[in-house]
Protein backbone atom coordinates (compact mmCIF):
# COMPACT_ATOMS: atom_id res chain seq x y z
CA UNK A 1 0.00 0.00 0.00
CA UNK A 2 1.17 3.36 -0.89
CA UNK A 3 0.12 6.65 0.95
CA UNK A 4 0.30 10.06 -0.97
CA UNK A 5 0.44 13.17 0.58
CA UNK A 6 0.58 16.80 -1.29
CA UNK A 7 1.76 20.21 -0.33
CA UNK A 8 2.33 23.56 -1.91
CA UNK A 9 -0.64 24.78 -3.64
CA UNK A 10 -2.07 28.45 -2.92
CA UNK A 11 -3.18 31.71 -4.65
CA UNK A 12 -0.90 33.27 -7.39
CA UNK A 13 -0.93 35.84 -9.77
CA UNK A 14 -0.68 34.67 -13.40
CA UNK A 15 3.24 34.21 -14.48
CA UNK A 16 4.51 33.66 -11.06
CA UNK A 17 5.35 30.31 -9.38
CA UNK A 18 4.15 27.26 -7.28
CA UNK A 19 6.02 24.03 -6.13
CA UNK A 20 3.83 21.40 -5.26
CA UNK A 21 5.24 18.61 -3.48
CA UNK A 22 4.31 14.93 -2.91
CA UNK A 23 5.19 12.56 -0.49
CA UNK A 24 5.01 8.82 -0.36
CA UNK A 25 5.04 5.96 2.44
CA UNK A 26 5.77 3.13 1.13
CA UNK A 27 9.56 1.18 0.60
CA UNK A 28 8.31 0.99 -3.53
CA UNK A 29 8.72 4.43 -4.22
CA UNK A 30 11.71 4.05 -6.30
CA UNK A 31 10.16 1.26 -8.81
CA UNK A 32 6.80 3.48 -9.45
CA UNK A 33 5.91 6.12 -12.57
CA UNK A 34 4.77 9.09 -10.33
CA UNK A 35 3.47 11.88 -11.08
CA UNK A 36 0.85 14.63 -11.27
CA UNK A 37 -3.38 14.81 -12.81
CA UNK A 38 -5.49 17.65 -12.09
CA UNK A 39 -9.06 18.06 -12.01
CA UNK A 40 -11.44 21.25 -12.72
CA UNK A 41 -15.10 21.12 -11.68
CA UNK A 42 -17.09 18.81 -14.13
CA UNK A 43 -14.13 17.60 -15.70
CA UNK A 44 -12.14 14.22 -15.79
CA UNK A 45 -8.82 14.54 -14.13
CA UNK A 46 -6.50 15.23 -16.59
CA UNK A 47 -2.37 14.05 -17.10
CA UNK A 48 -0.08 16.67 -16.08
CA UNK A 49 3.25 15.18 -15.60
CA UNK A 50 4.94 11.81 -14.82
CA UNK A 51 8.58 10.83 -14.17
CA UNK A 52 9.66 6.89 -15.03
CA UNK A 53 12.14 4.95 -12.91
CA UNK A 54 14.57 4.87 -15.86
CA UNK A 55 14.76 8.87 -15.90
CA UNK A 56 11.93 9.26 -18.80
CA UNK A 57 9.91 12.04 -18.28
CA UNK A 58 6.26 12.98 -20.33
CA UNK A 59 4.43 15.86 -19.71
CA UNK A 60 0.83 17.30 -21.24
CA UNK A 61 1.56 19.37 -24.17
CA UNK A 62 -0.17 22.05 -22.61
CA UNK A 63 2.25 22.59 -19.34
CA UNK A 64 5.68 21.76 -21.48
CA UNK A 65 8.12 24.68 -21.15
CA UNK A 66 6.36 25.24 -18.22
CA UNK A 67 6.39 22.94 -15.73
CA UNK A 68 8.97 20.24 -14.37
CA UNK A 69 8.32 17.22 -12.48
CA UNK A 70 11.36 15.82 -10.53
CA UNK A 71 11.87 12.82 -8.16
CA UNK A 72 14.11 11.93 -5.13
CA UNK A 73 13.84 8.97 -4.37
CA UNK A 74 16.01 8.89 -1.26
CA UNK A 75 13.20 11.10 0.56
CA UNK A 76 10.29 9.28 -1.53
CA UNK A 77 9.44 12.52 -2.46
CA UNK A 78 8.21 13.96 -6.36
CA UNK A 79 7.90 17.91 -7.17
CA UNK A 80 6.28 19.54 -9.38
CA UNK A 81 7.48 22.94 -10.26
CA UNK A 82 5.24 25.65 -12.05
CA UNK A 83 6.30 28.31 -13.27
CA UNK A 84 4.83 30.50 -15.75
CA UNK A 85 1.48 30.17 -14.57
CA UNK A 86 -1.85 30.83 -16.24
CA UNK A 87 -5.46 31.38 -15.15
CA UNK A 88 -6.40 27.74 -17.02
CA UNK A 89 -3.66 25.87 -14.54
CA UNK A 90 -6.48 26.61 -11.68
CA UNK A 91 -7.52 23.42 -10.89
CA UNK A 92 -7.02 20.82 -7.80
CA UNK A 93 -3.91 19.26 -8.35
CA UNK A 94 -3.23 15.22 -7.91
CA UNK A 95 -0.33 13.35 -6.92
CA UNK A 96 -0.55 9.94 -9.20
CA UNK A 97 1.36 6.53 -7.96
CA UNK A 98 1.46 3.62 -10.10
CA UNK A 99 0.69 5.39 -13.23
CA UNK A 100 0.46 3.26 -16.09
CA UNK A 101 0.45 4.37 -19.62
CA UNK A 102 -2.44 3.14 -22.23
CA UNK A 103 -0.95 3.93 -26.13
CA UNK A 104 -0.17 7.77 -25.98
CA UNK A 105 -2.44 8.17 -23.24
CA UNK A 106 -2.17 8.32 -18.98
CA UNK A 107 -5.83 8.18 -17.92
CA UNK A 108 -7.06 8.81 -14.42
CA UNK A 109 -8.39 4.74 -14.59
CA UNK A 110 -4.87 3.85 -15.17
CA UNK A 111 -3.39 4.70 -11.81
CA UNK A 112 -3.00 3.12 -8.63
CA UNK A 113 -2.83 5.17 -5.93
CA UNK A 114 -4.12 9.06 -5.62
CA UNK A 115 -2.94 11.43 -2.95
CA UNK A 116 -6.00 14.22 -1.21
CA UNK A 117 -5.04 16.41 -3.73
CA UNK A 118 -4.06 20.28 -3.62
CA UNK A 119 -5.96 23.64 -4.65
CA UNK A 120 -3.79 25.76 -7.10
CA UNK A 121 -5.42 28.80 -8.03
CA UNK A 122 -4.18 31.19 -10.61
CA UNK A 123 -5.02 34.85 -10.70
CA UNK A 124 -5.79 37.29 -13.22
Amino acid sequence: QVQLVESGGGLVQAGGSLRLSCAASGRTFSSRVMGWFRQTPGKEREFVACSWTGGIIDYADSVKGRFTISRDNAKNTVYLQMNSLKAEDTAVYYCAGGIRRSGNYYREQDVDYWGQGTQVTVST
